[in-house]
């Protein structure tokens, strides 16, 4: 009976995420008068495609994103592993209190610091670009932290075989701990870049320009009343937005989900 009722709540609140999906794809392939008369006979039509794409510079903000992204993954993975690494496996003075300031962020919302970050790329002179939207994610304590737990279920066999056979520490971490955390890497790429791809508030405070300007800030100008809304545009539009994170998230999904079994607090 338990097992049921678990089912049976499992099934509805995969319902429940579903139907915001199924309406914005049914309402984005049929015209604005099916978009509340779902009739299996109304007409497809991509035309909302093409009146969303022309409404706004799509492909340059598909550009921005992409760099925005790819830009913040490869800093954080690259500075994730290396204090990943020093806190799973060098001794050093203060490495507890060092791994408990970076669990400490992992409490701060991004959004308490928006002034004083703000207030920094004032200073550094970047507002208005890319480097200011992703500067303050580089350092991710959610990272440091799950690569740490993946790094400290290596054997420590392996870190002595490597040093026998004369590997430093950049040898030591390249050559073994980071293929054998390839499907966490994975995993967190996605969380990363799907954060980031959807962001909003940040990038919209502190870009002004259509050169600057992400997908999310992109799409507030359909939110615009002065012509009416379309809601057939509007989700055409999102559609087109989130498609590539549903993609990657359908074909890596396995990966996504047992790098998180695998990376439980050890």
């Amino acid at each position: 009976m338990r097992s049921a009722l678990e089912t049976a709540a499992a099934w509805l609140l995969a319902l429940i995420w579903i139907l915001p999906l199924a309406y914005a794809g049914w309402t984005a392939f049929h015209p604005a008068a099916y978009a509340t008369a779902f009739r299996f006979d109304a007409p497809l039509t991509l035309a909302n495609f093409a009146a969303a794409w022309q409404a706004a510079p799509f492909a340059r903000y598909f550009l921005n994103t992409f760099l925005l992204v790819t830009m913040i993954l490869a800093a954080q993975l690259v500075l994730c592993t290396l204090a990943a690494f020093a806190f799973a496996r060098i001794e050093f003075r203060g490495r507890a209190v060092a791994f408990l300031l970076v669990l400490v962020q992992l409490m701060v919302m991004p959004d308490v610091l928006i002034v004083e970050n703000y207030r920094t790329m004032a200073r550094l002179g970047i507002l208005d670009s890319l480097g200011a939207i992703g500067l303050p994610y580089m350092a991710s304590g959610f990272g440091i932290f799950l690569l740490r737990q993946t790094f400290k279920s290596v054997p420590r066999e392996l870190d002595e075989a490597a040093r026998i056979e004369g590997a430093g520490l950049l040898q030591l971490l390249w050559r073994v701990y980071v293929p054998l955390a390839r499907p966490v890497y994975l995993a967190y790429g996605l969380v990363s870049v799907s954060y980031h791809w959807n962001n909003f508030l940040w990038p919209l405070i502190v870009t002004n320009s259509v050169e600057t300007r992400p997908l999310t800030v992109g799409l507030q100008i359909f939110a615009s009343t002065d012509q009416g809304i379309d809601w057939s545009i509007i989700t055409a539009a999102s559609l087109m937005t989130t498609a590539p994170l549903l993609v990657a998230f359908l074909l890596f999904q396995r990966q996504f989900v047992q790098s998180f079994l695998r990376a439980g607090i050890r």
